[in-house]
């Protein structure tokens, strides 16, 4: 495999041109079962294999599992400011960083795997509900000077999620080729 494939296992996210063209209620049941599928996938593996990387100077599985916690909780909190400010700008961080802090090299990786159940169920129980204006409502992320549209972002966490599960299995896979 390439770098660019290792890096991107499910390929890079492809924005719809338009809202109308938005598969939300897809989106929305990506984000809803991203748990579970996680939980699914690192059930029962050691510490030794969580350590396991999806390619070269790439996170460990525990890493990955951190780092959604983290990147959702953000996400969902995003989408709150979003509805409830007019177009906020939104405080971006550093993930790199975050991924290398001890709690994440000394968590287990069931609490955030707790974590993201719990924001999920929230986010998709909010999800569910919005509007077409709601979901056209907006947040600025000042590190790549753009303005996000709800609805692009849920496009692009739902990938996102996807994108990091691909992450696991392909770090599994790395190590135990069948």
């Amino acid at each position: 495999m390439d770098l660019e494939q290792l890096r991107f296992p499910i390929g890079r996210y492809e924005k719809p041109e338009n809202f109308s063209d938005a598969p939300l209620s897809t989106w929305i049941n990506q984000i809803e079962v991203l748990p579970k599928l996680l939980e699914d996938e690192t059930k029962g593996l050691t510490d030794h294999e969580l350590a396991f990387h999806y390619r070269p100077d790439g996170w460990s599985i525990r890493q990955v599992i951190h780092h959604c916690a983290d990147s959702h909780m953000n996400a969902f909190i995003r989408f709150k400011l979003a509805l409830t400010e007019e177009q906020p700008t939104i405080k971006p961080y550093l993930e790199q960083y975050w991924a290398e802090l001890d709690d994440v090299q000394h968590s287990s990786i069931h609490f955030s795997l707790l974590i993201l159940e719990g924001v999920h169920n929230r986010w998709t129980n909010l999800l569910k509900r919005l509007t077409e204006e709601q979901w056209k409502r907006s947040f600025i992320h000042p590190q790549y000077h753009t303005t996000y549209a709800l609805w692009e972002s849920a496009g692009n966490y739902a990938w996102h999620g996807l994108h990091h599960l691909a992450h696991v299995k392909q770090a599994k896979q790395l190590q135990f080729p069948h």
